[in-house]
């Protein structure tokens, strides 16, 4: 069973609305967590870490970790149940992300694209099948490897969609 501590943080205020990102920590790359966390900085935004190993300690009041028990989707429920229509979920995972966006928050890829209502569904059913294939014998592998373009493109994305969520635009 896993140590697990609540994102007790402070939650920041924007024009009526507490925002968190939250960061599906298992797999997200380290640069990706880094730039999430000058931004944290920058804007006084609290971040939680969610992962069901334990996480290296920050030393920023903005940055908590919650380490769930081990098992299948444990750290996807956390975030699932705990974000709020208001917060940021930084994941690779089609299904966390399809949850998210139906309970009205915004889910980020750390390869810098948005999920949003219109393509969420489709992502989905393209994972699925890649699997299917996958299982099949039919294709191997999965994405590319993580690039220097892919850090730009987060970075670029993840600051514009901030700017927009702090306006009170989505």
């Amino acid at each position: 069973m896993g140590v697990r501590m609540e994102c007790a943080m402070p939650e920041t205020s924007m024009q009526g609305m507490k925002m968190k990102i939250w960061i599906d920590a298992d797999a997200c790359p380290r640069v990706i967590k880094e730039i999430v966390f000058r931004a944290s900085e920058r804007l006084e935004l609290p971040v939680c870490l969610v992962a069901n190993s334990i996480m290296e300690k920050h030393h920023s009041r903005l940055i908590t970790s919650v380490v769930v028990a081990e098992g299948f989707d444990a750290a996807d429920d956390y975030i699932a149940e705990h974000a709020s229509s208001s917060d940021l979920v930084i994941t690779a995972d089609i299904p966390l992300a399809a949850r998210i966006v139906e309970k009205g928050a915004v889910g980020l890829d750390p390869r810098g694209e948005r999920y949003t209502e219109e393509n969420v569904m489709e992502r989905l059913s393209i994972r699925d099948m890649m699997q299917e294939l996958r299982g099949a014998g039919m294709i191997q592998g999965g994405p590319g490897p993580f690039s220097s373009t892919d850090r730009r493109r987060f970075a670029s994305s993840l600051d514009s969609l901030l700017t927009r969520m702090i306006r009170g635009r989505r």
